[in-house]
């Protein structure tokens, strides 16, 4: 990237970083639950508009969209950062400041992220002119990114735009990752179901929570590739009713997770007959999706060289080395149409999916400066 790019942004992250760290305490303390971001939402697209981006609207999935110099033919990029957070608060998020340090459930992941490319955005309109001729760009907020949200604001971006975004960048997770290896998931919901009964006057009849427990240690015994990262996992349990009850139903939440769309078949039908394995008389198990996320398509060429311009910007504006490490991201869509995408995070912090966790309110300057570059980036593209 050119140095006098570079200059830009940072002088752009310098003069706004105030600015940004205000709008990151209030964003921080709104809830917004996967499938509940409607009060983040509202407040973001009335951001934009307050801010001459008056193009901005909220879609039937509840993502923000704000085209910036879109005629409605051009090739788009897309600049993306998802709204949810992973906890079902429904309330104002607690936020404290300690240490040079935000503190809040989801201010990392996603709602710094969600600064950067907001107060980036507003900056790309006012400059408009140093976009590529012909290319247009769509500033998205976007829904459903955490766990059973299965991506469902990504997909409807697509299902809206398809193949007229030519790329797609998010911003999400943590400085200085580069994402362009998408990790994929299938996710089930296990029910069994039994007579149940008194622990006592009953006894020997099935358990649906112990039938549910072999069943799963015997699903932790499916066969993972040894040359694809690939990874299974329980992360919800619940049944019974009481101590002195035999438990008549039980249920979990399991996932496995591959780089390969492969794999994630190949566990399918290892699922499919570990459970049927397990069909007795007098239980019933049944298997339902949550949800499916897929892996990546084939690199290309494209996806190669958007990938080695945003490591160069990473490198240049941190000094660091990018992590290439794969992850399962709103990038999943793009990334298995063929479309070329980058996660790219925008912030420094830790403990994100824990109420603990933090961001470095240092590092906002940081992630502007990222984001802005990024977005001039394109003429190099």
């Amino acid at each position: 990237m050119r140095p006098a790019t570079l200059d830009q942004a940072r002088r752009f992250a310098a003069s706004n970083h105030q600015e940004a760290l205000e709008l990151l305490r209030t964003l921080a303390r709104i809830p917004a639950p996967s499938h509940h971001e409607g009060r983040r939402a509202a407040f973001v697209c009335q951001w934009l508009h307050d801010n001459g981006l008056t193009s901005a609207y909220v879609d039937d999935a509840t993502n923000v969209i704000c085209p910036v110099g879109d005629d409605g033919s051009c090739d788009l990029v897309a600049f993306a950062a998802h709204t949810d957070v992973v906890f079902g608060d429904t309330s104002e998020l607690p936020l404290r400041e300690e240490g040079g340090r935000l503190y809040a459930p989801g201010v990392g992941d996603d709602t710094a992220n969600l600064v950067a490319l907001l107060v980036a955005a507003r900056e790309l309109a006012r400059n408009s002119s140093q976009l590529p001729e012909g290319l247009g760009v769509l500033i998205v907020a976007d829904s459903c990114e955490e766990g059973l949200g299965n991506l469902k604001g990504t997909r409807a971006l697509f299902d809206a735009y398809g193949s007229r975004i030519r790329r797609f960048y998010s911003f999400d997770l943590y400085l200085p990752q580069c994402i362009s290896d998408a990790v994929g998931s299938h996710r089930w919901q296990i029910d069994v179901t039994t007579q149940g009964g008194h622990s006592f006057a009953d006894f020997g009849r099935p358990n649906a929570i112990e039938r549910l427990c072999v069943l799963i240690k015997a699903l932790y015994r499916l066969e993972l590739p040894a040359n694809v990262p690939s990874t299974l996992n329980v992360g919800t349990i619940e049944g019974g009713t009481t101590v002195n009850a035999i438990a008549g139903h039980a249920s979990a939440l399991f996932e496995y997770r591959s780089t390969s769309d492969s794999v994630l078949h190949d566990l399918d039908v290892q699922m499919e007959r570990t459970v049927a394995s397990f069909a007795t008389e007098g239980v019933d198990i049944a298997v339902t999706s949550r949800g499916q996320r897929p892996a990546s398509a084939p690199r290309t060429p494209e996806l190669e060289r958007m990938t080695s311009v945003s490591c160069d910007v990473i490198r240049a504006l941190t000094g660091e080395e990018p992590d290439l490490s794969p992850a399962s991201t709103d990038a999943n869509i793009p990334l298995s149409l063929g479309i070329p995408a980058n996660t790219v995070g925008a912030v420094r912090g830790a403990l994100l999916h824990t109420r603990d966790e933090w961001v470095d309110a240092a590092s906002v300057a940081d992630g502007l400066a990222l984001a802005y570059a990024l977005m001039l980036s394109q003429s190099e593209l």
